[in-house]
């Protein structure tokens, strides 16, 4: 092995490195000039002893630096970046002495990218970068023009390789700890750590489910229809049990869903979608778009509208859309969606200024409802009592019966606002924190669940 001293010329992060471009970059296949792939009048390999095979060259007269010169033919792509390392130095008599290095064109009009390097008399590794800019019309090359000054020349070990952003390669590698994100790359999005909030209890003429399993779970599937330029990602995941779908937005700015059955919302006057987004761009917006067949995915769109999420809600926690049909006002046939007996597709554009993309957006609990929920008579029917109701500070629920495995409490948007794991037949809910106003307690055992109004004072 050679002793090499390190000269650090170039700090790089986020980066890997592909395979050599280069043919015999430590002339090792032979010795003598024009070997392995060199050319050129400095092209000679020679032994120094112990199998230390380098290439060697001696300027006895100074002049122009390519006079004397070392090349090899690679091929290059312009606006590419690309890494030159190599290990050289001077003989003893010389001390020190400089060449010029770099990758350039084979012919006219002969466009390169150099540095100059100063030699010593110990062994050195050299690294530089360039990105190509004089275009693909002539072949490439490797340079080492040495010329200018009189003295030997050692270069061995001798690579090119192009450099690899992994931050934007969609693979995880180097030192990511997810794809193109973690480690010397940027934050990682955080999926959803908690299940979207519980729908409401409602009687099932009452909902027409898109995708919630609180109401019968149907199934979508995602689709970037067939636009080659679309290379977002969409994926069904869970957390504690809870479906829910991610999307990640790259080389085009929406996802579509094709429903596993055409749902009829004519009879329903409210739309609500929960959803939790990561990385929101500088202007960033969502688009809910609803369409419309009125004889499935074969008679086309007959009419859709569009639901404008401005702005979308902070990162990193579930949000709630919970609007009358009416706010879809962008129609494309009608305006609010007035005709919708047969809605097949569900198509979810985001991006901010200047086309930045989302990191990711989840979403859960998409569906349409006629904002009732089973209501006091329904709890009656239960063995269970709520009392006080209404109450200024706190409510007793009590099963006579059997145990109550959970209670959830909803404001009057769907958005959870106490959860209990009692395990008892008797529970209290603290309502003190909450605002005065309508509330609607989801009770659980294990013979079912029902539901109640709760009002605070």
């Amino acid at each position: 092995m050679k002793k090499i001293t390190f000269i650090l010329l170039l700090f790089l992060t986020s980066i890997s490195f592909s395979q050599n471009l280069v043919t015999n970059g430590d002339f090792q296949l032979g010795t003598g000039p024009n070997l392995g792939g060199w050319y050129g009048n400095a092209s000679n390999a020679v032994d120094l002893g112990g199998g230390n095979i380098v290439n060697q060259a001696e300027v006895t007269v100074a002049g122009p630096p390519y006079n004397v010169n070392l090349s090899q033919e690679i091929v290059l792509d312009n606006t590419k970046t690309y890494r030159l390392t190599f290990d050289a130095f001077t003989d003893n008599t010389t001390g020190t002495r400089t060449m010029v290095v770099g990758l350039g064109q084979t012919g006219a009009p002969w466009g390169a990218l150099t540095q100059t390097t100063t030699l010593t008399s110990t062994s050195q590794t050299f690294t530089y970068q360039f990105t190509i800019n004089y275009g693909d019309a002539v072949t490439d090359r490797v340079i080492f023009d040495m010329g200018a000054a009189t003295g030997f020349v050692f270069i061995d070990n001798v690579s090119v390789e192009e450099i690899v952003n992994t931050c934007a390669n969609g693979v995880q590698d180097g030192d990511e700890t997810g794809i193109d994100c973690g480690g010397s790359c940027s934050p990682c999005p955080v999926p959803p750590n908690t299940p979207a909030p519980t729908p409401p209890a409602r009687a099932a003429a009452d909902v027409a489910n898109i995708y919630s399993a609180a109401y019968g779970n149907q199934t979508i599937s995602g689709s970037n229809f067939n636009v080659p330029s679309n290379t977002s990602t969409w994926s069904e995941e869970s957390v504690s049990g809870d479906s829910y779908w991610a999307i990640s937005n790259s080389g085009n700015d929406f996802v579509g869903f094709n429903f596993g059955a055409n749902v009829d919302a004519s009879q329903m006057t409210h739309f609500h979608m929960d959803y939790w987004t990561t990385g929101t761009p500088t202007g960033g917006v969502i688009n809910i778009k609803m369409s419309q067949h009125d004889a499935g995915f074969s008679s086309g769109e007959t009419d859709a509208a569009i639901y404008l999420i401005n702005p979308p809600g902070a990162d990193g926690q579930w949000n709630s859309v919970d609007v009358e049909i009416t706010a879809f006002n962008v129609g494309v046939t009608n305006q609010g969606l007035t005709t919708r007996d047969f809605l097949s597709q569900m198509v979810i554009t985001a991006s901010g200024a200047a086309g930045a993309f989302f990191d990711n957006i989840y979403f859960d609990n998409v569906y349409f409802h006629n904002n009732t929920v089973l209501g006091v008579e329904e709890f009656n029917k239960t063995s269970f009592e709520a009392y006080p109701n209404p109450s200024n500070a706190s409510w007793t629920i009590k099963s006579k019966n059997i145990a109550i495995t959970s209670v959830t409490v909803f404001d009057v948007l769907g958005k959870r606002v106490v959860s209990l794991s009692p395990n008892n037949t008797k529970t209290v809910i603290d309502g003190s924190n909450l605002k005065p106003g309508l509330y609607f307690a989801q009770i659980k055992t294990n013979n079912g669940s029902s539901s109640v109004k709760l009002v605070k004072q």
